[in-house]
């Protein structure tokens, strides 16, 4: 494999801001042996003693956290509150596993017609781990708590980048700890991504894969952990509508559509992507989003005071710029943005656009980006209609001041999770995963815990003993 370089740059500058090298063949090779030795000390020690490693690590992230936070900030461009945010919840997800984790892999005694029997969680072995910039550290974070608490070693390979951030997290872990090699970052330049990926999920000491990305990723990881026949989680794209019922009070509605659909640069995928609101409330609900993206702060995301930093990459302003584009020319209108902002690195103003059909990109594809979309109906069945009306299935977010009848929406509706009258968030006591295109597999919370372990039946028959 051919030697290449990974440059790093500030999205908000395009300054260079780093360089490293990618592995070589026999670097992948030292590191995946020595993770495989490191996983075999590990799983046999006492989960009492992963759990502390694991609480070690929650305090060293919050005593990092500024540095940390500050690395995210100047490699993909998130508003250092942000990002600071983000630091802060990957703490509370080691915490959280450290305290509730030994209890969700405990053996389940189970009755049978054996003098005992049970199901113990037993870990897989040396995972593989492929993750997204959008949240450089939560997503490496909420995957490698429960995996490493139930004995299983890492290999990372995370976006190019973000490569410090993903040195960072490896790095710290040892800092924390963790035994030298349980946890690897794979540095590998894009175009060596995709065989360097296929390689390591046919390589048998690979146990299963998590991938965290684009349905185009997704496609690739999935087929190849089918053609091994292995364990494989994927967390793809969302389209997640946002429904406001006739009886909503836009007072609290309209500050979580901000939060929702704008956080982070509107780059997460479960981030509110298509609004659908009834129609007695259409006009006043694009109106007041309308004023209020327009008091969002564009600046320096290591300014306090801002709110909407630059995308991470060019590549990504100009796909946002198309789907606005073509909805546009097929008939949408700009009621605020709608243009790139005129400076150095990868800016785009925060847009709304109305008028909206559902044949329009915007509707039909995942918009990565600083753009929401308003859509009006004329009832409850229209908006469940619309919003079912996509390839994705992430999470969904009905707004009503009949809590019920919100919910009777919401379970008419195919996702991975719903929320009532709150902005959807992942939480590290409940599962979190989507259906349809979105994915399968679920991370956080119990489920979680179990995602990379083998549910081992024990049958003792003490009858049949000699004695």
């Amino acid at each position: 494999m051919t030697s290449k370089i990974i440059q790093t740059r500030n999205p908000a500058t395009m300054e260079l801001l780093n360089q490293y090298s990618s592995f070589s063949d026999q670097d992948i090779e030292r590191t995946v042996a020595s993770v495989c030795a490191a996983q075999q000390r590990w799983v046999a020690d006492r989960i009492e003693n992963r759990a502390a490693c694991l609480r070690s690590i929650a305090v060293c992230i919050r005593d990092q956290r500024t540095a940390l936070a500050s690395r995210i900030v100047s490699e993909m461009g998130k508003p250092i509150g942000e990002a600071l945010g983000e630091i802060d919840k990957c703490a509370w997800v080691f915490d959280y596993y450290a305290d509730e984790g030994p209890g969700f892999l405990q053996d389940e005694i189970v009755g049978t017609d054996a003098t005992r029997s049970w199901v113990a969680q037993e870990a897989l072995g040396v995972l593989l781990a492929v993750m997204p910039w959008n949240f450089p550290w939560w997503q490496v974070a909420r995957f490698a708590a429960p995996a490493l608490l139930s004995g299983n070693a890492a290999l990372l390979k995370h976006s190019s980048n973000v490569t410090g951030c993903a040195l960072d997290v490896e790095q710290l872990f040892v800092d924390a700890g963790l035994p030298k090699n349980l946890f690897r970052t794979l540095v590998v330049s894009e175009p060596e991504v995709p065989k360097v990926i296929a390689n390591l999920i046919a390589d048998p000491r690979i146990a299963a894969v998590s991938l965290t990305g684009s349905e185009r990723a997704g496609v690739a990881v999935g087929a190849a952990a089918g053609r091994a026949i292995k364990p494989s989680l994927l967390e793809l794209g969302g389209s997640d509508p946002f429904i406001v019922l006739d009886d909503a009070n836009l007072d609290s509605v309209l500050p979580a559509a901000i939060k929702s659909r704008f956080l982070n640069c509107g780059q997460s995928c479960l981030a509110a992507k298509r609004f659908i609101v009834h129609e007695t409330l259409y006009d006043e609900f694009v109106t007041r989003l309308g004023e209020m993206i327009g008091d969002l702060v564009v600046g320096d995301p290591a300014d306090s005071k801002t709110t909407i930093g630059p995308m991470a990459r060019p590549d990504l302003v100009d796909d946002i710029e198309r789907q606005l584009r073509e909805s546009v020319d097929s008939g949408a209108r700009i009621v605020v943005g709608g243009s790139r902002v005129q400076r150095d690195g990868a800016w785009f103003e925060p847009t709304l656009i109305a008028d909206v059909t559902l044949a329009m990109p915007v509707m039909t594809e995942e918009t990565f980006g600083p753009l929401a979309a308003v859509v009006p109906v004329r009832d409850d069945d229209e908006a469940i209609a619309i919003a079912n009306n996509s390839r994705y299935g992430l999470a969904v977010g009905v707004w009503s001041a009949d809590e019920q009848r919100a919910l009777e929406v919401a379970r008419r509706i195919t996702s991975g999770a719903a929320f009532i009258n709150a902005v959807v968030a992942s939480d590290p006591r409940l599962p979190f995963g989507g259906t349809k295109q979105s994915g399968y597999g679920r991370e956080l919370g119990a489920a979680g815990a179990r995602a990379f372990t083998n549910a081992r039946t024990f049958y003792v028959n003490s009858d049949n003993v000699i004695k």
